[in-house]
């Protein structure tokens, strides 16, 4: 039942991976696989169709609603490395209140997406994934719990193994909700979207209730909660079609104004630290070297290398200046590795390809604290949280 988040399949990918599985979570978040192909994928219908593929899930007695107030613990462990958090609901207000920080813009588009999902089934069907500044009693307090057995316990199709425990002890929920009140900033890791939304639907309801007293359900919305400590974000590569009228040599030329640029061979060339990059270019990998004058390490954007490759390298060499909607620029998650780069660039697709450093979660807070917005696709996180384990009505 447990299935991949609504965005990393498209809805070809999704009917193929639900192929003989009925209770698949993905019949609930992409129902437009239980539609005539060409459905419009924004359609009421598909909403619709979401919230009746739930209400079958409930009446199969795949779901069950908990008779008390719970917290539950989410343990991943990919390739070793084991995350942790706890998944309950944050507050609306916290969202406006600027409890909830962000540190990525989100597309209207997109948001009104997952607005009608909300609106047409009431409630949060994916939880969001957020993270605070590791806490030593809150690490305790889930350690007792996770030392005994998951209610569910399994290794997923990529290899990722998922561990769930649900705790009613109402002196843990009282000690844990405690001890959240003393953490001042929580930050949107993953789901900036569904954070939005989330939040504007829950604000919608509260203002079109004459009787609104804060305890609704719509004020709250599902999260999973992990520890900074934990978390790794990978790379966010850029690949590019074209070279903007330039030969290979002439881009060479332009690329040394701003960096020290020496080749590396034909073996995949990953930057072994900040303000250091790689590129492919017809069959060569190559290291480039930012200038001390590309960046500066005092300020929390131009610190980041995507605004090193954004302002010395796609703007002025290649003309790309809006990465959201640009045609001519693609992104690819760290996870695929870099051998993903050089296809797509051998392919023909491409014609030019460039890996970064990974952002930090220091990094990733400091922005996020400070009010400003990372570029676009700048953090990529792994492993994905599963869609299915737990649900938050709003009514």
């Amino acid at each position: 039942m447990a299935s991949r988040p609504y965005d990393v399949l498209d809805s070809n990918e999704a009917r193929a991976e639900v192929a003989g599985n009925p209770d698949s979570f993905l019949h609930v978040v992409k129902p437009e696989i239980d539609l005539p192909s060409g459905t419009d994928l924004y359609s009421d219908a598909v909403y619709q169709k979401g919230r009746e593929n739930f209400k079958n899930l409930v009446e199969g007695g795949i779901f069950k609603e908990d008779s008390q107030c719970c917290f539950y613990i989410y343990e991943l462990t990919m390739d070793g490395r084991i995350q942790t958090g706890i998944v309950g609901c944050s507050s609306v207000q916290d969202y406006f209140n600027e409890i909830i920080l962000k540190h990525e813009l989100t597309r209207p588009d997109k948001e009104e997406d997952r607005k009608n999902h909300i609106r047409a089934t009431d409630m949060n069907a994916e939880p969001v994934f957020f993270t605070y500044r590791a806490n030593k009693d809150v690490d305790a307090l889930v350690a007792h719990e996770t030392a005994g057995e998951a209610i569910y316990d399994f290794t997923a199709d990529d290899g990722v193994r998922h561990r769930f425990w649900v705790v009613s002890d109402q002196e843990w929920v009282r000690r844990v909700t405690e001890l959240f009140e003393g953490i001042s900033k929580v930050y949107v890791a993953d789901g900036h979207h569904r954070t939005a939304a989330a939040a504007l639907v829950g604000r919608e309801r509260r203002e079109a209730n004459p009787n609104h007293d804060g305890g609704e359900e719509y004020n709250f919305f599902l999260s999973v909660l992990f520890p900074d400590d934990q978390l790794k974000i990978f790379d966010y590569n850029r690949v590019v079609t074209d070279l903007n009228g330039l030969s290979a040599a002439e881009l060479l030329d332009r690329l040394q104004e701003s960096f020290d640029v020496e080749a590396q061979g034909t073996e995949p060339y990953r930057p072994e630290g900040i303000h250091t990059l790689s590129m492919y270019l017809e069959g060569t990998w190559y290291r480039l070297t930012a200038n001390d004058s590309t960046f500066d390490d005092l300020d929390p954007i131009r610190a980041l290398d995507v605004t090193v490759l954004s302002e010395c390298v796609l703007a002025p060499i290649f003309n790309i200046t809006d990465l959201r909607k640009d045609k001519r620029i693609d992104f690819v998650g760290g996870i695929r590795g870099l051998d993903e780069l050089s296809r797509r660039v051998d392919s023909g697709e491409m014609a030019v390809a460039f890996a970064l450093h990974e952002v930090s979660m220091e990094q990733l807070i400091s922005i996020a604290d400070t009010g400003n917005i990372m570029p676009p696709k700048t953090t990529w996180f792994e492993p994905k949280l599963r869609s299915g384990l737990v649900v938050h009505k709003i009514v």
